[in-house]
């Protein structure tokens, strides 16, 4: 019996330790919906598509509004998720690779962006220059 009680408080002491702290103004009950709302979104925007996509996108829209709705709440999950990771070191390697693949990618486009910004910006330099000297010779 007392195996079954340590078992019900370490389960509802889990639960308990993924809510909020209340001085963060963090409420559970819209933004769960809020996060349910965007999954179910995200699979209907990907209703008719290949399979994988229909998989990934309501977990990928779920997870990015309840990292904007709810954060300490998405903290505190990652946190729990994380220490579960941590006892089977494959599957920690693989989250830390890919991880880190993701975080390459994100910054690679904010450079290729920065990039082309910059690339847009002399183009429309060079052509306000030519309108310009249209103007001047009187073209």
């Amino acid at each position: 019996m007392n195996r079954f009680m340590s078992a019900e408080h370490d389960f509802t002491s889990t639960i308990a330790s993924l809510a909020p702290p209340k001085e963060s103004n963090e409420k559970l009950l819209p933004g769960g919906i809020y996060v349910l709302v965007a999954a179910m979104a995200g699979s209907i925007i990907s209703r008719n598509r290949n399979i994988l996509l229909r998989l990934a996108t309501p977990i990928v829209t779920g997870v990015t509004t309840a990292h904007y709705v709810v954060p300490r709440t998405t903290q505190n999950v990652g946190n729990l998720v994380w220490s579960y990771e941590e006892k089977y070191p494959v599957v920690r390697d693989n989250h830390l690779r890919i991880t880190e693949g993701v975080r390459h990618f994100v910054e690679t486009g904010k450079a290729h962006s920065q990039m082309g910004l910059a690339m847009a910006e002399e183009r429309v330099q060079g052509v306000r220059e030519a309108v310009e000297d249209w103007v001047k010779k009187g073209r």
